[in-house]
């Protein structure tokens, strides 16, 4: 692999070429030669050669590149305010839309066929899949990926056998990370797919569920800890209901606090240094989902005693939130708003990095390419003094019309590059200072006089109303606001 990646640099137009050839070819007989693997192969369909030999290493050329297989605005190693770009962006591939995504919909059939795909879901069809992943990674340059368990392993007639598969493709796992150097941002266990996680996991009416849910979920942490992951993920698609007629909604928050609480011991027992992230969405595939927000998920948090602030740091620990931005909109908020909710509760500890259409109602996972909503976002990341040991995973898919392998690697530099340029306008608008300077003014009369007062928690309503009678009862002098001056301000380097 190593040396595939130093291979002399072939033309854009070179390159769609050999990529189509390789996408166009599966109905002809040698398609799987041309694409770099051999479907002759023995039995356990082992590894040969290149996946994506016509796409060379993903490297920096600058904003004036016309090369779409370049970055031009990602240098991981160009220092922005004070560390290099990679440490800002941690950035991640998400293995269940990048490898597991087929293009199928609620309306419609698969539409991607990989050529590395055999149309199995076989252990060593997974361990294919697996080595096609790390050549990917390695040539995006990416330094993380994220993975849910039931993506990356299949699952067996028996949760031992299950268990099994899931330890032989984490053994390969681990030897392409120490090849490459990616590991994970971190892992999660798929509990919204199966069947028997229809009515919910930790909050299923049926308390077997509940037994096996938690048996998966410390088996992924398990394999999670061993792969060096350096944060454990909570995303409860199936933790809500439907219906309040035939749920008891008390029970169901008090048994999901108790399945999070024992996730937590376990932590301690692993000695998994990792901090546990919570990812909000109010709704799909239940209506009403309890992880709501990042307000409702703090709130929650709290309420059950289930993260507190580090004596030393403030931040929360162990439970912090991972915010997906196409959440954020179906919960009807920005982004920017759930990654400053969680900023300012300590609890910012990772990135999903989507969006979604405004014109639909679901959850759609586009990648975030649009350099204003990047800046907004990396203007949090930024305030936060960075995401480690969390991150930005690109959780965000393909099209369903987009079908071409080049268009994973079109897509990731896309979303790579938007936040990378929306680092560089966030460091352009600090260096500048004055939309800092207009938001500082708006509250300088907390500077001093009353204002400083009542920081100080130095008066209550009964010094402040003889404040306000002293100074004749006169009716409070309100400036503009200036949102129209701020918002060019901010565009100004957009």
């Amino acid at each position: 692999m190593a040396a595939s990646l130093s291979r002399p640099r072939a033309s854009p137009a070179l390159l769609h070429l050999g990529i189509a050839a390789c996408l166009l070819l599966p109905s002809l007989v040698h398609a799987a030669e041309t694409c770099g693997w051999n479907s002759d192969s023995a039995e356990s369909k082992e590894w040969q050669g290149e996946f994506f030999s016509a796409i060379p290493k993903v490297v920096y050329e600058g904003p004036a590149s016309r090369n779409i297989f370049a970055f031009r605005y990602y240098n991981a190693d160009e220092v922005i305010l004070g560390r290099p770009m990679k440490e800002w962006l941690r950035f991640a591939v998400a293995f269940w839309h990048t490898f597991r995504g087929d293009g199928s919909d609620p309306f419609g059939s698969p539409t991607k066929h990989w050529p590395w795909e055999d149309g199995t879901n076989s252990l060593a069809m997974a361990k294919r899949r697996m080595r096609a992943a790390f050549e990917f990674m390695s040539k995006l340059g990416a330094q993380f990926w994220c993975f849910h368990d039931r993506d990356i392993a299949p699952e067996g007639a028996t949760l031992a056998e299950t268990n099994a598969n899931l330890d032989a493709v984490v053994a390969l796992a681990a030897e392409l990370q120490a090849q490459t150097g990616i590991r994970p941002l971190w892992g999660t266990a798929q509990l919204f797919k199966h069947p028997r996680y229809r009515h919910g996991a930790a909050t299923s009416p049926v308390a077997s569920v509940f037994a096996y849910a938690a048996a998966q979920v410390k088996k992924a942490m398990e394999v999670t800890h061993r792969l060096g992951g350096e944060n454990y993920v909570f995303w409860g698609g199936r933790e809500g209901y439907s219906s309040l007629v035939n749920t008891d909604m008390g029970l169901e928050l008090e048994h999901l606090a108790r399945f999070l609480s024992m996730a937590a011991e376990w932590r301690e027992k692993l000695g998994f240094k990792g901090a546990l992230l919570m990812e909000p969405k109010p709704q799909e595939p239940t209506k009403h989902q309890y992880d709501w927000d990042a307000a409702t998920t703090l709130g929650f948090l709290v309420r059950y005693n289930l993260t507190r602030p580090d004596a030393a740091t403030g931040a929360l620990q162990p439970f912090k939130l991972n915010l997906e931005c196409n959440h954020a909109t179906l919960a009807g908020h920005s982004c920017e708003h759930e990654l400053e909710t969680a900023r300012i509760a300590g609890a910012l500890g990772g990135v999903d990095a989507n969006t979604g259409d405004a014109q639909t109602g679901w959850d759609t996972d586009e990648f975030l390419t649009d350099p204003a909503a990047a800046t907004r976002v990396m203007l949090s990341v930024v305030r936060n003094g960075g995401l480690a040991p969390g991150g930005i995973n690109f959780d965000a898919k393909l099209r369903r019309e987009s079908t071409d392998v080049d268009d994973l690697f079109i897509a990731h530099i896309a979303g790579m590059d938007a936040l990378a340029r929306g680092l560089r306008n966030v460091a352009a608008i600090i260096d500048d200072g004055d939309l800092d300077k207009l938001v500082q003014g708006r509250y300088a009369s907390w500077k001093e006089g009353i204002g400083a007062r009542i920081e100080k928690g130095e008066v209550g309503f009964e010094e402040l109303e003889t404040a306000v009678m002293a100074d004749g009862g006169k009716e409070p002098e309100v400036g503009s606001g200036k949102q129209e001056l701020a918002e060019a301000l901010f565009h100004r380097f957009v």
